[in-house]
């Protein structure tokens, strides 16, 4: 289920899918892997805007816009784009920039402040601490404006990737001669990826050289992956009518139908959006994504059950996924169910919660423990999202709710370790509110 967290207009704006999200570890994993950067899939932010740009952050955070994305004719395109930016990682420039902007205090508060809405409403924890260096369009521009040198040397880095790769530098040479040849039209405002990574007729030389030099392929097996996600993500964030436009419904290709059961979905037609799904879903009958938005559809018409059904059969195709386990437990606490329905709930939103911190998860299983009884632990978790959604102070009430609840011995550890945590945090970012 692809989920939209649009906030604040200079903010950032991510997604959350598992489509998209395992697609690009396809595609960044082994590039990383080659760089020498250690990976954390939960370190790939997917933003929703359309802008061809792409970034990264402190902490090996790497952000891809959805513009980006769409716009790529092909794997190797977006592989180009994305072993450039690491390149900077492997070239330390995004250090270089936090010295040289270490003297913006207000700009750093700004996105501060930013980057907690974004936790908040992207339903990511970990989302605050990684654009804390980009929380505003101001501050992105700020903190990765790289210099001209830097860029060849990420440049360098990404043709030496992509040999290893055996990829070609094709793409990457094709993706910024796209980006200047938008920057062209007349009347257009300038690309934000040029504003930020200053583009040379020398660096576009050395990429064309380098294109000529390789052997490596511009071809992936997973291109098909890629116009897959390109149709899901212009069915969920264009008109419906621009996503006809692109993917005629006299087009029979499964991407077509995908973008258009999609369309469906985002004008209330759910019979043809499940008619859709269904057909689809006679092609590709493992297709846990198929089984996700047949779920998402029942559940906006309020059909609970239905959408448990369809949101198990996905987990049980992939049982690893964090967002799957998220969705299934949603719909366990709003249909009908056994003491033993809510203690598998419990196992699967620890271990989600393990796997990609999240307060929308904390707020599940805070529900999960009340229904069961366990109101030490529905506190705890209670506290944790209060927390992560910027109440301190809040937190650190139901944490001593939890203490007035005989917790066993366990959890009073994990206790005393947030209280901890809380103080210390409110020492450093509200100095007169521990006490107060």
């Amino acid at each position: 289920m692809l989920s939209l967290f649009p906030f604040c207009a200079n903010a950032l704006s991510i997604i959350n899918d598992e489509e998209t999200e395992s697609y690009l570890e396809e595609v960044l994993k082994p590039i990383y892997t080659t760089a020498g950067v250690p990976f954390n899939r939960n370190e790939i932010y997917i933003v929703n805007d359309p802008s061809l740009n792409a970034f990264v952050s402190d902490g090996n955070n790497m952000f891809i816009f959805t513009g980006t994305l769409i716009n790529a004719d092909n794997t190797n395109e977006l592989s180009g784009v994305l072993a450039h930016e690491t390149g900077h990682i492997m070239g330390g420039h995004i250090l270089r920039q936090k010295l040289r902007w270490q003297d913006m205090q207000k700009l750093s508060l700004a996105s501060l402040i930013l980057a907690s809405a974004a936790g908040i409403a992207s339903g990511r924890g970990d989302v605050t601490a990684a654009i804390m260096l980009g929380g505003s369009s101001s501050a992105i521009s700020g903190m990765t404006s790289y210099q001209v040198q830097e860029e060849r040397s990420a440049d360098e880095a990404a043709v030496s990737i992509l040999k290893k790769l055996g990829q070609s530098p094709a793409g990457m040479a094709k993706f910024m001669k796209k980006l200047k040849v938008q920057n062209r039209l007349q009347g257009r405002e300038e690309t934000p990826y040029f504003r930020t990574h200053p583009l040379t007729s020398e660096r576009i030389s050395f990429l064309e050289n380098a294109t000529k030099e390789s052997n490596g392929s511009t071809s992936s097996e997973l291109d098909k992956k890629l116009q897959r996600i390109k149709a899901k993500l212009t069915g969920f964030l264009m008109k419906p009518s621009v996503t006809r436009t692109k993917y005629s419904p006299k087009d029979s290709s499964i991407n077509a139908r995908y973008a258009n059961a999609i369309a469906d979905l985002q004008e209330f037609k759910y019979d043809a959006a499940l008619q859709k799904i269904d057909d689809l879903l006679k092609e590709e009958p493992d297709n846990p994504h198929f089984m996700e938005l047949k779920g998402q559809i029942y559940m906006e018409q309020g059909k609970v059950s239905n959408a448990r059904k369809e949101f198990s059969r996905a987990l049980k195709i992939i049982p690893n996924s964090a967002l799957f386990k998220y969705n299934l437990a949603q719909t366990v606490l709003e249909d009908k169910h056994t003491k033993s329905d809510l203690l598998e709930n419990e196992k699967m939103l620890v271990s989600a919660l393990k796997q990609l911190p999240s307060p929308y998860g904390w707020i599940l299983l805070s529900r999960t423990y009340d229904e069961l009884g366990k109101i030490a632990e529905r506190q705890y978790a209670a506290a944790k999202y209060s927390f992560e959604t910027g109440e301190a102070m809040t937190a650190k009430k139901q944490l001593l709710e939890a203490k007035n609840h005989k917790p066993d011995k366990s959890l009073s550890l994990k206790i005393e370790d947030f209280e901890n945590q809380i103080d210390n945090y409110l020492e450093e970012n509200q100095p007169y509110a521990r006490n107060h």
